[in-house]
């Protein structure tokens, strides 16, 4: 059986407290899971943007999508996240990943660094933070134990290793880089080549099931970059792909990282994108909050 459908939804603005708030109870009321926070300067600071969307919501989960690793000292990291879950009352979903944004590390004071050393940092703050927050000793304490369950995103080979061993979400952004322009403009990836990531995920994970033991498969999540609702699907994907976003108009129509169509058209598509990639948690950026909500309806509880 495949798993339920759940929606998130990432926050990308802050203008002010009332304001947040009120968009977070939108989100819960139009019936989205979990309510997301990224990384990034410039934007809202992850983890009180998340208690404040817990205490304007009820039922709806929290989480950062995704940490920039580089950002954290791991166990910095760990008093956050202990403090944010037992804040919000064990709602609290840690997404990590490496950062790719240079501008924003020499900003910061921060190293960046070569890939390769941004993956180790990831793995050593993940190593870290399930020593931390599994000890039972560790103070402040998180609600969820050993430790709120944890996103990796990303789709290079070290990070699909990593995903497969320790998550328990695996996110696939199905984006990169776009090349010659600046830094932090992102392209899709063809449909085949988020395939293959897939595939190669899952060789992956099916030999760290044996190794780490895992009881269940991770879920899967794909992050949605664009919902455009029309009645013309390839006149939408034609309009879109002008733009230069990596992808021609055929792919357009194919890639799970764009959604095009009415809102019955874009529930069978996540429906196949389940059944042939196993993404099950789905996420849309919050420009795209009402758009989306029509398939998040259709398809709640399925």
């Amino acid at each position: 059986m495949p798993r339920p459908f759940r929606f998130g939804v990432n926050l990308l603005t802050l203008d002010t407290g009332p304001a947040w708030r009120e968009k977070c109870r939108r989100a819960e009321e139009l019936g989205y899971d979990v309510l997301l926070v990224p990384d990034h300067l410039g934007w809202p600071s992850p983890f009180p943007a998340l208690v404040a969307a817990a205490e304007a919501t009820e039922r709806p989960r929290v989480g950062t999508f995704v940490l920039n690793a580089g950002f954290w000292n791991p166990s910095l990291l760990a008093r956050e996240v202990a403090t944010t879950d037992a804040l919000t009352g064990g709602r609290l979903e840690l997404g990590l990943g490496t950062g790719y944004v240079k501008d924003e590390h020499d900003a910061a004071g921060l190293p960046f660094g070569t890939p390769g050393r941004r993956v180790d940092h990831l793995e050593h703050t993940i190593r870290e933070l399930d020593r931390l927050l599994g000890d039972p000793e560790h103070l402040p304490k998180a609600v969820q134990r050993p430790r709120p369950p944890l996103l990796i995103g990303g789709n290079g080979p070290r990070m699909l290793r990593l995903a497969a061993r320790h998550a328990d979400i695996a996110a696939f952004t199905g984006a990169r880089q776009a090349p010659g322009r600046p830094e932090g403009t992102l392209e899709l990836l063809p449909a085949e080549q988020v395939a293959a990531s897939v595939a190669a995920y899952e060789e992956y994970a099916e030999h760290e099931a044996h190794a780490a033991d895992r009881a269940e498969p991770a879920e899967r999540n794909i992050l949605v970059q664009q919902v455009l609702v029309t009645d013309d699907r390839r006149a939408a994907a034609r309009e879109f792909v002008a733009h230069g976003v990596g992808i021609d108009e055929e792919q357009a129509l194919e890639v799970p990282t764009l959604l095009i169509g009415t809102p019955a058209q874009m529930a069978d598509q996540l429906r196949e994108c389940r059944e042939r990639h196993g993404f099950s948690y789905i996420t849309v950026l919050d420009r795209s909050l009402e758009a989306f909500a029509p398939v998040v309806e259709q398809l709640k509880g399925s």
